[in-house]
């Protein structure tokens, strides 16, 4: 299995009022004034909601999909929850062969014939991608998945939203050993694997010149992570 997960790296979000112009957002904001990483609360307003669970190919786990019920006040043209809908949803992911996406706030996890459920992680998150890295897993005899997830609120506007940076973790198939393996403040561009070499490889930007985007200017970052290792250490590489 060769997987692959994009993201768009020059991302702006324009945010429209009825009496101005739309504004560009930077997706870091650097404010000398508060600490510059500054992780997101929890909505209390946001009413939270399961999907029914998923169960990898050769696993022995389930993994239930956590997110915001979706509501859309046609009355009031105000949006509600993880997704733009209309009226009310109760799906919050999709669901592939070997991966989980959508706008999730969590993923927890039960072994089979177990009524335990762990969740991935107890901090703010919103989870994009939750990949089962199916043929490397089958090689080295341990489960393992990737995630692309936004894990800071970089732009300061109080939620974790898509114009935030989107960050790289690893886990075990059971929820276990959650580990960011991408430098905060870089912005995920790609990832890919390598299953004869049982490696992750992925690149990320930085916002050396701190003006709040990615762009030319800025340095893409190149690394690999051996995923037969125990430890997950990030190795850099300069292919350049």
């Amino acid at each position: 299995m060769k997987k692959r997960y994009s993201v768009l790296v020059a991302t702006f979000v324009l945010l429209a009022t009825s009496c101005k112009e739309d504004v560009a957002k930077p997706k870091v904001s650097y404010d000398t004034a508060t600490n510059a990483k500054v992780i997101s609360k929890i909505d209390s307003t946001q009413v939270e909601i399961a999907d029914l669970p998923i169960q990898m190919e050769g696993t022995q786990y389930l993994i239930h999909p956590v997110g915001d019920l979706s509501v859309f006040d046609k009355g009031t043209k105000t949006k509600y929850g993880s997704s733009s809908v209309n009226d009310l949803s109760f799906t919050i992911s999709n669901v592939s062969q070997f991966e989980i996406t959508g706008y999730l706030q969590n993923l927890k996890f039960q072994k089979i014939g177990s009524d335990s459920i762990k969740a991935l992680t107890d901090k703010p998150v919103l989870i994009e991608t939750a990949t089962y890295l199916k043929s490397v897993s089958d090689n080295i005899k341990k489960q393992i998945m990737v995630y692309s997830m936004a894990d800071m609120d970089t732009n300061k506007d109080g939620k974790l939203d898509a114009s935030d940076i989107k960050a790289l973790y690893l886990s075990k198939i059971s929820g276990e050993k959650f580990t960011k393996i991408s430098a905060d403040f870089q912005e995920l561009i790609d990832w890919n694997l390598i299953e004869s070499s049982n490696r992750l490889y992925f690149r990320t930007v930085e916002d050396t010149n701190k003006n709040g985007q990615f762009d030319k200017k800025d340095v893409v970052q190149y690394h690999y992570v051996d995923l037969s290792t125990a430890d997950w250490n990030v190795m850099s590489y300069n292919p350049i």
